[in-house]
C-alpha cells in the first residue's frame, strides 16, 4: 500500500511541475519520479515499453488534437510542448500500480478517463494558459469520448507487456 500512496504523490508532483513548470528545469522533476518508479518495479522491460508507449501514443493523440485545433498554445506548432508529452509519461507510471483497479472490468477505466482526463486537460489549461479554441464544454465533451476509449487501450499495453514480461520468465532457462 505504501507504494500506491507514493506512485499516486509522485504522479502529482511530477503533474503540477510540468503544468506550472512549463518547458523549465521543473520537468527534472518528472525524471525524479519515472527514475524512483522504475526501481520499484519488478521488470524494468516490460515496464519500459509500457512507459515509451503510452508516451509515444499519447504524444501522438495531443498533437493529432493540437493540429485539429482544440488546443492553442499561443504559438503556431505541429507538436505538443513537452511537458504535455511528459504528462503522458507520468500516467503510465499509474496504469499497473495505483490506477490498476480502475483497470477491470473495462468501464471502470473508461468512466475514470470520461471524467478524470478532461478534468486534468482543464485543469492543466487553466494553470498553463493553454487556450481551448472550441470552447470549454465542446471540448470537454470531446475529450471525455476519447479518454472513455484510451484508458481501456492504455490497460491493454499494460496486460500485453505484462503478459510478454510472465511468459519470458516462464520460458527462461537456467543458466
Amino acid at each position: 500500500m505504501p507504494k500506491l500512496i507514493v506512485n499516486a504523490l509522485l504522479f502529482q508532483l511530477g503533474w503540477f511541475a510540468c503544468v506550472f513548470g512549463g518547458d523549465s528545469l521543473w520537468l527534472l522533476i518528472v525524471g525524479v519520479a519515472v527514475a524512483v518508479h522504475l526501481c520499484w518495479t519488478s521488470s524494468w522491460l516490460a515496464e519500459g515499453k509500457l512507459l515509451l508507449s503510452v508516451f509515444l501514443a499519447g504524444s501522438a493523440l495531443d498533437s493529432f488534437l493540437l493540429n485539429l485545433g482544440v488546443f492553442d498554445f499561443g504559438e503556431p506548432r505541429t507538436l505538443i510542448p513537452l511537458w504535455l508529452a511528459l504528462l503522458w509519461l507520468l500516467l503510465a507510471t499509474t496504469l499497473n500500480h495505483c490506477l490498476a483497479w480502475t483497470a477491470q472490468p473495462w468501464w471502470r477505466g473508461s468512466l475514470l478517463g470520461a471524467i478524470g482526463g478532461p478534468l486534468s486537460y482543464y485543469g492543466g489549461a487553466q494553470i498553463a494558459g493553454v487556450g481551448l479554441p472550441y470552447g470549454t464544454w465542446p471540448t470537454l465533451l470531446l475529450l471525455a469520448l476519447i479518454w472513455a476509449a484510451v484508458m481501456p487501450l492504455l490497460y491493454s499495453f499494460a496486460a500485453l507487456y505484462r503478459r510478454q514480461h510472465e511468459q519470458a520468465l516462464r520460458t527462461r532457462q537456467p543458466l
